[in-house]
């Protein structure tokens, strides 16, 4: 169990009990995008030492948050996963990402990023209403990486899931230039020009991206706030 505690009969305490440990959010975060090896989290919780991500996955495990799954002898590996209690933390992420996101810049230097990262991101800023049934590909990079998403809208909403394949139109850009993009601080003619973003197939398309989040209305919102 986490060594964390504070003495107040309140289920927010509780709850910072469990998850307010450094990194442990971070490890949350990477077991919502899939279950994963103990290296699959050291490589991406860039900073936290073997002896320490041990013991805070012993302490999600412990408290019912996470389970060890063993693989099959062939695969000779075991994979960290969220339990279905640790699974409904995913609307309270999805909020502090929302919440989060205004001070995201400008970035610190030597920060590290991994594109996978983007499918959360994206899904906090996401529509929850009816928006156009369309589908966009989306390819984000990151020096050597990159990831591929569809960007799908419907009656129910915007989803956001892995692979873009299949898509009538795709946008391939940094994470930076993408979220300029959504949010409408700049055109995607814009971008193209100046070699920040390239578009595949129907730009007509991929120039409805924006109307699948609600990233332009915050920001105006900010703006006539201040």
């Amino acid at each position: 169990m986490s060594n964390l505690h504070y003495p107040q009969f309140c289920a927010l305490a509780r709850a910072a009990e469990l998850i307010g440990e450094r990194w442990t959010l971070l490890i949350i975060r990477e077991l919502l995008l899939g279950a994963k090896r103990f290296g699959d989290l050291l490589d991406h919780l860039d900073g936290v030492s073997p002896t320490l991500l041990t013991a805070r996955l012993n302490a999600l495990v412990d408290s019912n948050l996470v389970r060890r799954v063993t693989l099959p002898r062939q695969a000779n590996a075991q994979l960290y996963e969220l339990t279905d209690i640790g699974r409904e933390i995913e609307p309270a992420i999805r909020e502090l990402i929302r919440w989060g996101g205004r001070f995201l810049f400008p970035p610190v230097p030597g920060d590290t990023f991994e594109p996978d990262w983007v499918m959360l991101g994206l899904d906090a800023i996401a529509r929850r209403t009816p928006v156009p049934d369309i589908a966009i590909g989306l390819v984000v990079r990151h020096d050597r990486k990159s990831a591929a998403f569809t960007i799908a809208g419907g009656q129910n909403g915007t989803t956001i899931r892995k692979g873009g394949t299949d898509c009538k139109g795709s946008l391939q850009a940094p994470f930076d230039a993408v979220l300029q993009i959504i949010g409408m601080s700049i055109s995607l003619e814009a971008a193209v020009a100046s070699k920040r973003a390239r578009v595949s197939g129907s730009a007509a398309l991929v120039r409805k991206l924006p109307q699948l989040f609600d990233l332009a209305e915050r920001r105006r919102g900010a703006t006539t706030a201040m």
